[in-house]
């Protein structure tokens, strides 16, 4: 079974890459640092929830669709 911080690192990649944000403009756009998103995305954090809520806006879909 694949890690739940793997799991959601690649849902947030491929939604990121589905609207054309680099890992630099989706961090500029949550207020997050860039090296943040990377590390997200290969599931080496544990992202808060109220990251995830800046994550989705800024990429502009549900919250929870980071999490189905």
């Amino acid at each position: 079974m694949v890690d739940i911080q793997k799991r959601f690192g690649d849902k947030l990649r491929v939604a990121r890459l589905k609207v054309g944000l680099s890992q630099e403009k989706l961090a500029t756009k949550a207020g997050l640092h860039r090296t943040y998103i990377s590390d997200i995305e290969r599931g080496f954090r544990n992202v808060s929830l109220k990251n995830i809520e800046k994550l989705a806006k800024a990429i502009g879909i549900p919250a929870k669709s980071l999490l189905d």
